[in-house]
């Protein structure tokens, strides 16, 4: 049963581990928009400030909730006999699938940027995306797209 257990937790994990952040990036288009025309945009960035993309919101903690609730009951089995191991295993499901749910936010957050930018016709845009760059307040930009695919990238 330990075997087990310890081969249930490594699949979690590994399955959490499967969030893409990189698809934030201003380097990174999705394959509908390879090959497809792009607006650009000049302007200047006005201000950037930190922010956190929280990602995963197709179908948000599924994986971590139902591999949390597993791991838990689990574990919860291993305790006591009759009863007290039935009531052991529920309160563990349960206290696994809070603990996973925890965890896969907190795997899905991608530190990100809030970029102002003035374009070049006189509009105020913001733009968030993957922190991937030093962008600083009067550095010129192109920005990239139009709605929401717009990515903001160096001039």
């Amino acid at each position: 049963m330990k075997t087990l257990s310890a081969v249930a937790v490594v699949a979690v994990l590994g399955l959490a581990g499967c969030a893409n952040p990189d698809v934030y990036s201003g380097d990174v288009y999705s394959s509908s928009a390879a090959k497809q025309a792009q607006t650009v945009t000049y302007g200047t960035v006005v201000s950037v400030r930190p922010v956190t993309i929280q990602a995963g919101d197709e179908n948000p903690n599924l994986i971590g909730t139902l591999g949390g609730g597993v791991v838990g009951g689990m574990l919860g089995h291993q305790v006591g006999g009759g009863s007290g191991r039935s009531l052991a295993t529920a309160a563990a499901a349960i206290a696994g699938a809070m603990v996973g749910s925890r965890a896969e936010d907190k795997i899905n957050q991608v530190k990100a940027v809030e970029l102002e930018v003035r374009t070049d016709r006189g509009d105020s845009l913001i733009v968030v995306q993957k922190a991937d760059r030093n962008w600083q307040a009067g550095q010129r930009v192109r920005l990239v797209g139009s709605g929401s695919t717009m990515s903001v990238a160096p001039n």
